[in-house]
């Protein structure tokens, strides 16, 4: 009877390919919904990349009155202004816009000033100061980390597959980057350099996730000969899928933890990482195995032939 996990099935025969046309309608739907809400209502960017201040501070024994501070901070127009506790009721987080032409240590100044005459004496445990131009250049780096990710990837598994393997993976990655910002926008979660590192971890599980699916399937294809490319596919990931199933429900406890007992300041990153585990494991199904099969692939890998052994001679 124990460990319980004996009750999982060792053998499946699930039809995924079957449903391969329904799932790439619906991930063109999503996919095209994400573009719609790139330019409406667009993503909640961070101070890290529209530029601001962030402080947090701690008032001792007693906990933050949020109210009291946006209502001392509403006079100093700074723009868009969020207050809000993490972690324990007496820590509290403050972001908000320098107003152009202002100095940045002076607004911080003014606003450390405005805050103590509403709560009193606090203790400032961080003070982040980003400009225009910085933010700017993190908006780039923050980009070109995504695609460079994404480039070696392609160049990863073509070495060690095919081409249309390759594609296959970063069609699903792009899948995937695509879908995780939909979630950013639609939750109105804000868009850090926390996240870009979510995204990045995604690739990199996404990616793991399907090299193993591919290495299965290159390894039936010469097994199988005569198989149909369909079958094959549905037989390489009924193959993997306790892997898969184990691997994913293990990361997702460690990041439900995480999303739960994390604070405030990291969990739009579980949250992120979270569906990010579940997409990956989707697209390594339903979008890069079914790309193999439009293209197609190769059957030529002989496998080894055992050598006869010659009698010995007199």
């Amino acid at each position: 009877m124990w460990p319980l996990i004996k009750f999982l099935p060792h053998k499946t025969n699930f039809h995924f390919v079957a449903f391969a046309r329904l799932a790439a309608a619906l991930s063109v739907i999503a996919v095209i919904a994400t573009g719609v809400g790139f330019f409406y209502p667009g993503l909640n960017m961070g101070i890290d990349f529209k530029g601001g201040t962030v402080l947090e501070l701690n008032t001792g024994a007693k906990p933050v009155d949020l109210a009291k501070v946006r209502g001392a901070l509403n006079g100093l127009r700074l723009g868009d202004v969020q207050v809000q506790t993490f972690g324990a009721p007496n820590d509290a987080i403050v972001r908000f816009q320098t107003p152009a032409g202002a100095s940045p240590a002076d607004v911080v100044t003014r606003v450390k000033v405005a805050v103590t005459q509403a709560l009193g004496q606090v203790r400032y445990s961080r003070t982040d100061v980003v400009g225009a131009k910085v933010s700017n250049e993190l908006k780039l780096k923050g980009a070109g980390a995504l695609l460079a990710a994404i480039g070696l990837m392609l160049l990863y598994i073509w070495f060690r597959f095919e081409l249309q393997f390759g594609l296959g993976a970063v069609v699903a990655l792009f899948h995937d980057v695509i879908l995780s910002f939909g979630l950013i926008i639609l939750l109105r979660l804000e868009f850090s350099l926390n996240l870009i590192a979510a995204l990045l971890t995604i690739i990199g599980y996404s990616m793991n996730d399907t090299v193993v699916v591919f290495d299965r399937l290159r390894e039936n294809r010469r097994k199988y000969k005569r198989m149909p490319l369909r079958e094959l596919i549905d037989l390489s990931v009924n193959e993997t899928l306790s892997r898969t199933v184990i691997t994913g429900v293990t990361a997702l406890l460690a990041l439900s933890g995480l999303a739960v007992f994390g604070g405030e300041s990291l969990r739009p990153l579980s949250i992120v990482l979270l569906f990010g585990i579940v997409i990956g494991t989707y697209s390594s199904i339903y979008v890069a195995s079914p790309i193999i099969l439009l293209w197609g692939a190769k059957k030529t890998d002989e496998a080894a032939t055992p050598i006869a052994p010659q009698p010995a001679r007199p």
